[in-house]
């Protein structure tokens, strides 16, 4: 815990505390702390800073690289440095401080979250300071007075002294360029390489222990500095020296403008509400599809091109299409990997999704792309990568879309952007930390397929866009289940009813065996028509065709003839021509029969066969006489060779080949359950497959509220302390010492521990405080602070 930024906590008003918690949600997740000692410690995670980073602007960044270059940052010294007026340093210090990513002490000076200063091991390109290079081990004395002796400084006094005396030497212009008109030539190019494209670089080693060559000097100088025989270091005060008094280090205040031009928002929104109906429609035909012909994983893993374009062609999706209704179906566990059907195959979850109503099950499809860690769309040397296949970048792609949505979103309303490359140069403005080559590569990938779930039309932000940009709940990632903050989202739910309002429950038959939807149809009427007739277009009106094969299809299906007709009546009035089509289909539809026969018994005794075909403990096999000497069984031969060994009789197997075929079996393992798709093709087992009920957690506290409460807290922490274990043990009488020294800690240090009370109730605790003779800690079961009687408290023990 960094102690400058506990003492700035305890200085603040409410005010400033409240925007803090505000901007660092992580700081009041639930335990939330309860003083301010314990904020301190959260606010300074590595984990959480880096977090908090990658949600700040271009500006906010250039400050804090600036901030560990300039030493004893102020406003003022910044200001000067990037050579920018203090007033318009102020509102990006200003978000900083809201971060409480950096904040000022009592001097006036900046300092830096510790996780911030890791980040950058070369701020502005520069190097260490010359203070770590002279201090260094590697440095020795002797090393270090003749670099004074070659600096014109006078080789006595303590080290210190020298130290301080180079350094005021090789900081300052006017004497560095006194000292480089002394240096060989080619000394110069050598040390601007250094300055601008360093500050460390590789080198010819040897040419640093040559007499009279640039390298020699800038060394024997102090100039550059060898961590190892092939590197060389500058060193950060020597760098800025070289830039010369007018570099200022860029500083962006400005976003780059995103060109853009006027679209019709009504335009926008029916294509929207096209759109979304169809992602729902051809998801569930995608995943019906692969109920019948499970999908095959390649030996690398992922799903191979000829398997998409099968899948594509079978369900009239065009391949992208295919290809990001894939992706999706498996984040959001829709569809998995099964070892019995040997691809992936429909969960248990999907029975569930197509009975939830068209806007539930839309949110369900955005909410596992806003969280799909890899980009269906995008090209790599020219190539899409395969589809579930690995993908290197993993999180980076997932926060790639969301940082090009969210500028999408602050365009006004009736705006769409004019050009990619100025929208690129905006998202990375806004979100410098994303690689930008990756950016570049996938920002195309991410409005194309906005644009197929109907986040994007006409090249503008659709309601629905808006809605799944604007979201503030925690996406979550891959690897979760659900999602159902996201998916449960007020507004989102409103804007998905609304792009699902405009579907079609019903159809216009023609006599021409036509059936006619006029607009998006919904995925059950789509489903129904799939079956029974042949799609021949799509788009504002979708138009579907009846004929002998595909009325025989719907029979092949499992309907008859009756239920058939009841069905399309229910979705509109049925012609003459189609119900006389579906009934002559219907009366040729079985002529000719097909059984399946698990397997055949064969004997040379008509008798014994007969007696096996009427034997009343067989018939469980299905056996049937085709002829005197052939019994056909139901049953496979497996089961047909036990059932017939069970009741006395000594059959034995008979290969393809007709020789006898009797092996030694070996026993498997019984391969139940379900299994997963994992990035890189890897599957891990589910078992039953279920999926969590949609439990929503307490909300955390009000940022404001709990900013007073903290406030309050800091004012009454210092009379309780010291005061832990000497309650403890006056009050916990029925824990042995060892356990008592535990509970102190669940108290001093905000440990995990389980507790066991005397009436056998047993939680698991952490943060504690002690309050007249009860401990109020956090409970993981409860999700909230409760109290213990200390008194009641059985056993401690600890929590892994």
């Amino acid at each position: 815990m960094d102690d400058h930024l506990l003492g700035w906590l305890r200085n603040l008003d409410e005010d400033r505390l409240g925007r803090i918690l505000e901007n660092r949600p992580d700081a009041i997740a639930p335990p939330w702390p309860r003083r301010l000692d314990t904020l301190a410690q959260r606010l300074g995670n590595g984990f959480a800073v880096m977090e908090a980073l990658r949600g700040l602007p271009l500006p906010c960044l250039e400050l804090a690289q600036a901030c560990l270059v300039v030493r004893e940052a102020t406003p003022e010294r910044l200001a000067e440095f990037l050579g920018v007026p203090v007033e318009e340093l102020a509102p990006w210090l200003d978000r900083l401080y809201d971060h409480a990513l950096a904040w000022p002490d009592a001097a006036g000076s900046i300092h830096l979250a510790e996780a911030v200063s890791r980040w950058w091991a070369a701020p502005l390109g520069l190097g260490e300071p010359l203070e770590h290079y002279l201090n260094s081990w590697t440095i020795s004395t002797d090393a270090l007075r003749s670099l004074a002796r070659n600096l014109g400084l006078p080789p006595h006094g303590n080290k210190r002294r020298t130290i301080v005396r180079v350094s005021e030497v090789l900081s300052e212009r006017e004497r560095l360029d006194a000292l480089l008109s002394h240096a060989p030539e080619g000394t110069q190019p050598l040390l601007e390489g250094f300055a601008w494209d360093g500050p460390v670089r590789d080198v010819d080693g040897g040419r640093f222990v040559m007499p009279g060559s640039p390298e020699k000097w800038a060394a024997d100088h102090g100039l550059l500095y060898r961590p190892s025989w092939h590197v060389a270091e500058m060193p950060r005060e020597v760098a800025l020296g070289l830039r010369g008094p007018g570099y200022h280090p860029p500083f962006t205040s400005e976003a780059p403008e995103v060109a853009t031009l006027p679209v019709d928002p009504e335009e926008v929104d029916h294509l929207m509400t096209l759109a979304a109906p169809h992602v729902v429609e051809r998801c569930a035909a995608l995943l019906d599809n692969t109920a019948k012909t499970p999908l095959p994983l390649l030996k690398t893993g992922g799903v191979g091109v000829r398997e998409v374009r099968r899948v594509a062609k079978e369900t009239g999706c065009d391949e992208d299409e295919t290809r990001l209704l894939l992706e999706i179906c498996a984040v959001a566990r829709l569809l998995a990997w099964d070892e019995k059907s040997g691809g992936m195959v429909p969960t248990d979850r999907f029975d569930r999704w197509r009975l939830d109503e068209g806007a539930a099950r839309l949110r369900v499809l955005l909410a596992g792309w806003w969280r799909m860690e890899r980009s269906s769309l995008r090209k790599v040397d020219g190539k899409y990568g395969t589809v579930l296949g690995d993908d290197q970048t993993g999180a980076a792609v997932a926060r790639v879309r969301r940082a090009v949505l969210a500028v999408l979103a602050h365009l006004p309303a009736g705006t769409a952007y004019a050009d990619r490359a100025s929208l690129v140069r905006n998202v990375h403005w806004h979100a410098p930390l994303l690689d930008q080559a990756l950016l570049t590569e996938c920002a195309s990938a991410v409005l194309d397929e906005a644009r197929l779930l109907g986040l994007l039309a006409n090249d503008a932000l659709t309601d629905l866009g808006r809605a799944l940009a604007g979201l503030t709940a925690h996406p979550g990632d891959e690897s979760d289940d659900t999602v159902p903050l996201v998916e449960h989202d007020p507004v989102l739910v409103e804007a998905s009813t609304r792009a699902l309002a405009s579907v079609r429950r019903s159809a216009l038959f023609g006599p021409d065996l036509t059936a006619v939807v006029t607009g998006p149809p919904s995925a059950e009427l789509a489903a129904l028509l799939d079956r029974v007739a042949e799609r021949e277009s799509r788009g504002a009106a979708s138009v579907w065709r009846f004929t002998t094969e595909s009325v025989r299809g719907a029979l092949d299906y499992g309907y008859d003839a009756d239920e058939l007709l009841e069905e399309l009546s229910g979705v509109g009035t049925v012609p003459q021509p189609l119900e006389y089509l579906v009934r002559d289909v219907a009366r040729r539809h079985g002529e000719v029969t097909v059984t399946t026969v698990g397997c055949v018994v064969q004997a040379s005794d008509p008798a014994l066969l007969a007696e096996i075909a009427a034997h009343r403990r067989l018939s469980r096999l299905g056996l049937r006489l085709l002829a005197p000497t052939v019994l056909v069984s139901s049953a496979s031969a497996d089961k047909t060779l036990a059932g017939l060994r069970e009741h006395g009789y000594s059959p034995v197997p008979v290969a393809d080949t007709g020789e006898i075929s009797i092996k030694r079996t070996r026993i498997e393992e019984p391969q139940n359950g379900k299994l997963i798709l994992l990035p890189g093709g890897q599957v891990a087992e589910l078992g039953d497959f279920e999926a969590p009920p949609h439990v929503f957690a307490d909300p955390a506290p009000d940022p404001h509220e709990h900013a007073r409460r903290l406030i309050t807290a800091g004012r009454t922490v210092a009379e309780q302390n010291g005061r832990t274990w000497a309650i403890i043990g006056r009050m916990a009488t029925r824990l042995p010492t060892a356990q008592q020294s535990l509970l102190g800690f669940v108290v001093d240090r905000g440990v995990r521990a389980g507790i066991t009370l005397t009436g056998g109730l047993t939680a698991t605790i952490s943060h504690g405080e002690l309050r007249a003779g009860a401990l109020d800690a956090w409970c993981e079961e409860a999700g909230d602070y409760l109290e213990f009687p200390l008194a009641e408290i059985v056993e401690v023990r600890g929590a892994y």
